[in-house]
């Protein structure tokens, strides 16, 4: 985004947000060759939503209002706009599912391979003595060190992504134009 979006958070929005845009290209990834409604948006745009979305309590209403000073040339660029926006997020969730079900796939695995390996070293140790021992009794169980990192603690972070991407794919997006050096709506933001 080359001029950067401008916004500001007041306690009384909370869960609203007011973004500022020269043109609402600024949102979506230009290099992107879908129909614009199905683009992703652009990186910077995507980072600095989920930010906003993240600092917020996790059932907070979330609402997007996009001030353009340029006026969108697209017919029903308000339809598009929130298609696009809702398009992007939902995409989002799909593509996060994936990546938490390879997760606990590998988890499933690690699991297999971490009991066998701590039933193989517990019979050896069982025939050994001394610091063998206790050394295969320890090794059995570093075995298990990944498979109980990931039921215990990676899905926690997929699953809050997905939440928080669902509740973006249907969060409110509304339009507004603005005027370059003039106040704009209740005055939170200024072109």
């Amino acid at each position: 985004m080359p001029e950067g979006p401008r916004a500001e958070r007041h306690p009384e929005s909370r869960g609203h947000l007011r973004l500022s845009l020269r043109d609402s290209r600024q949102l979506f990834n230009s290099l992107d060759p879908s129909p614009f409604y199905e683009r992703d948006l652009d990186e910077d745009a995507e980072r600095f939503l989920v930010s906003w979305a993240q600092e917020l309590h996790p059932h907070a209403e979330l609402r997007l209002t996009l001030y353009l000073r340029e006026a969108p040339v697209e017919p029903e660029p308000e339809r598009w706009l929130a298609q696009g926006v809702h398009h992007h997020f939902a995409e989002r969730v799909q593509l996060t599912r994936a990546e938490l079900r390879g997760l606990l796939r590998q988890g499933r695995l690690s699991l297999a391979i971490g009991l066998a390996f701590l039933v193989v070293a517990e019979v050896l140790a069982s025939m050994t003595g001394g610091a063998l021992r206790e050394g295969l009794t320890i090794v059995g169980w570093v075995a298990m060190w990944r498979p109980l990192q990931i039921y215990l603690y990676d899905w926690w972070p997929l699953w809050q992504r997905i939440r928080l991407f669902a509740r973006m794919s249907r969060m409110p997006v509304e339009l507004r134009l603005s005027k370059l050096g003039t106040e704009i709506g209740d005055g939170l933001l200024r072109a």
